[in-house]
C-alpha cells in the first residue's frame, strides 16, 4: 500500500498479489486517512506501507518532510507488524499530471487534486515495484 501523503489530501495506491501492477485506490482527505487504512486492512492483506518522502532537489528535507515523519510514526504505532519504507517522491505530482494529460483526461478532471494525488501514489508504487522486481 503506497501513499502520496499531504497535509490536506493523500493519494493511495495498491498492487496486485503478484506485485506487478500498481493501481490507484483513492485520493482522500488526510483527516480520514487512518480510518480509511483501518477499514482497508479489515478487507485486504497489506505487507508494506510505502510512503512518498519529500526531499528537495539537493536531497535535503523540505517543509513537508516533518509531516510525513509524523505520519510514519502514526503507522508504526497503529500497525507495528507492517513494515514501513519511504520512496523518493520528487516530481511525482508533476509526473502524475503528465500521465493524466497523456491518457486523455480532460483539463477539468486534472484539476481534481484527489485524482492527482492518487495517480502520484500509483507512480510511486509502480517505480518501487519496477526497482524491486523479484
Amino acid at each position: 500500500m503506497a501513499f502520496d501523503f499531504g497535509t490536506k489530501r493523500t493519494g493511495i495506491a495498491v498492487t496486485d498479489p503478484g506485485r506487478m501492477i500498481a493501481t490507484g485506490l483513492a485520493g482522500i482527505n488526510t483527516t480520514e486517512l487512518f480510518s480509511f487504512i483501518a477499514g482497508y486492512l479489515k478487507r485486504e492483506p497489506v505487507t508494506l506501507f510505502l510512503v512518498g518522502y519529500p526531499l528537495g532537489l539537493d536531497g535535503k528535507p523540505t517543509h513537508a518532510t516533518e509531516a510525513v515523519d509524523v505520519f510514519l510514526r502514526g503507522l508504526a504505532k497503529r500497525w507495528p507488524a507492517i513494515p514501513r519504507q519511504t520512496a523518493d517522491e520528487r516530481f511525482s505530482s508533476r509526473e502524475a499530471v503528465r500521465a493524466l494529460v497523456q491518457s486523455g483526461v480532460r483539463k477539468k478532471a486534472r484539476r481534481d487534486k484527489h485524482l492527482v494525488d492518487e495517480v502520484s501514489a500509483t507512480l510511486i508504487l509502480q517505480e518501487y515495484l519496477e526497482n524491486h522486481a523479484r
